[in-house]
């Protein structure tokens, strides 16, 4: 057994080593082939991770190919994405391609079918040809145009790439079996006609070839090898195979499918996303709620946690539902030794420690990660006025509460224990301000040992603080109020918007900076809308999780 094949393979790594063994292939090619009408999700990222990191095991090549057949649905925006969003993960594609490139090809290639008598031109409606079709227990109906004449074939095919038939006049359908077990099968429609303008060729095309026609031939035109496709695609399979045969083209690829990514609580539709956005559920497709690879970019995981969830959740033939909380744990375990620590108030409440001499700052240090000393120190300031977490102060608290509240003592993380002498409230009694007063003798560092207390508290000193703009991120999608319109599973309570305030030495961090928030979790600089005079952190994930691999 090769040594590219090992003990933590799966099944498809294993059937490229025996094709190889075999001398099937003598080198391998995959493709990662989008269709530009979308953003990439969470779930393309598993097929890129597969791809390029299985030709790369067997010393081959992987080629990235947009298959725009449609462009009614596609744009150069969602391109460019796909581009920048393969590149972020960090894999770069041996050969970039249009199926748009080959439609020259693709036509000559159907009008040899026709020549053969395996085309025809249909007249009839898309909704008769469903009606024609026929059901799982029923054979097909075929219609009159089936019977036409080869050159009457050629001479409507050449009429429809004029453009002398209006869209939805004719199509071009396959003769193939309409009372094939495979519904697929039932004499496929390979070309539709679409009188709009494409991304990559203009106005020349008025016909385009459908998906399914087209996409064989483009792994076959490549030297595509295998050809990597999820499990919808297993009943296309003879469709395919039919298509390189008939078509006589050179190059049969293997096509080997495997069990596409589902997560809870998250949509995996292109479709469906794309309704969140076109209805404004969304603030885009790269709205940090989205499982959009720009989307989770945005709100801060880290290329290398979505590759390791991919390779950890493994690949295989039968479908699974996934917790989302694994791809959470793997971007806190890819941040905690690299982010830096820091201290941050979303919701704060104002503290006078009125025995501190006014008029005073004083700096302090605190390590910039203790699980990571390499990355050194830091200096905070510290003063007679500071703000705290609200929901680190009660007023009249339950037994076993360990933080503020009148008379008790608590650490503030880095600096002095402070005691709270004294609750301000304004007119309708909510509390605006504590007074408190602090022990210089118990000064973070100083080796005091006094007494203990059981709470420590983070803060940020009032005169230096910077104003911050808090993004709280929780489910988009609910999966327990899912019906029969996806839509009623959106939560409503998906995004939680607080100010408040983060220590000085953030006046100048810079877009997708990431950092631990004490006690809040990791946040990432917005790219988009965080700037020198509003700094917006995005929480990528919170600090601990139930979730246990």
């Amino acid at each position: 057994m090769s040594e590219n094949v090992n003990n933590s393979s799966h099944f498809i790594k294993y059937i490229v080593q025996e094709d190889l063994d075999e001398g099937t292939y003598e080198h391998v090619v995959t493709r990662f082939p989008p269709e530009p009408n979308g953003y990439l999700h969470i779930g393309h990222a598993k097929s890129i991770v597969l791809n390029f990191e299985l030709a790369d095991a067997f010393n081959g090549r992987t080629n990235l190919r947009f298959d725009d057949t449609n462009p009614l649905k596609e744009d150069q925006e969602f391109v460019d994405a796909i581009k920048q969003d393969i590149q972020w993960l960090g894999y770069e594609w041996d050969g970039l391609f249009y199926a748009s490139n080959y439609f020259e090809e693709m036509y000559e290639r159907a009008v040899l079918l026709i020549k053969k008598g395996l085309a025809y031109v249909e007249d009839l409606t898309q909704e008769e040809i469903r009606q024609y079709r026929g059901t799982l227990t029923e054979p097909g109906k075929e219609s009159e145009s089936r019977s036409r004449s080869v050159d009457e074939n050629l001479a409507l095919f050449e009429k429809m790439r004029k453009g002398e038939f209006a869209n939805g006049e004719k199509v071009l359908r396959a003769k193939i079996d309409m009372s094939s077990p495979n519904i697929n099968l039932r004499d496929p429609v390979i070309y539709r006609i679409s009188h709009t303008e494409h991304h990559n060729t203009g106005d020349k095309w008025c016909i385009y070839p459908m998906y399914s026609y087209a996409h064989p031939l483009e792994d076959a035109i490549e030297g595509v090898t295998h050809s990597i496709c999820t499990l919808e695609f297993e009943d296309q399979r003879p469709l395919y195979d039919w298509v390189v045969e008939h078509t006589e083209i050179e190059g049969t690829p293997k096509q080997i499918e495997f069990a596409r990514l589902n997560l809870t609580n998250t949509v995996m539709s292109k479709r469906k996303l794309k309704q969140l956005v076109d209805e404004g559920y969304v603030d885009g497709w790269d709205d940090p709620r989205m499982p959009t690879l720009s989307g989770l970019r945005r709100r801060g995981f880290t290329a290398d946690s979505i590759k390791t969830f991919c390779r950890e959740i493994g690949v295989s033939k039968a479908d699974n539902l996934v917790d989302v909380r694994m791809l959470e744990h793997f971007v806190r375990e890819d941040l905690k030794l690299q982010s830096p620590r820091t201290m941050s108030v979303l919701k704060p409440l104002k503290v006078v420690i009125t025995n501190y001499p006014e008029g005073e700052v004083e700096w302090l240090d605190a390590e910039i990660n203790p699980e990571n000393e390499a990355m050194g120190t830091r200096q905070i300031p510290f003063s007679r006025e500071i703000y705290i977490e609200q929901s680190d102060f009660m007023e009249n608290p339950p037994k076993k509460y360990f933080r503020l509240f009148p008379g008790n003592e608590v650490r503030l993380k880095h600096a002095y224990f402070i005691k709270c002498e004294e609750v301000i409230k304004d007119e309708e009694g909510n509390v605006i301000e504590l007074r408190c007063t602090y022990d210089p003798e118990t000064k973070s560092g100083s080796g005091f040992t006094g007494r203990k207390v059981k709470g420590t508290l983070h803060w940020v000193e009032a005169t230096h603080a910077k104003e911050a703009e808090f993004r709280l991120y929780n489910s988009l999608i609910d999966d327990e109020k899912s019906g029969d319109d996806f839509l009623d599973a959106v939560n409503p309570e998906s995004l939680d918007v607080v100010h408040g305030y983060v220590e000085p030495n953030m006046a100048d961090v810079k877009g997708n900076e990431k950092f631990q928030f004490f006690r809040h979790g990791y946040f990432n600089v917005d790219p988009k809308d965080s700037h020198e005079d509003k700094l917006v952190f995005n929480r990528i994930v919170e600090l601990k999780s139930s979730f246990k691999l």
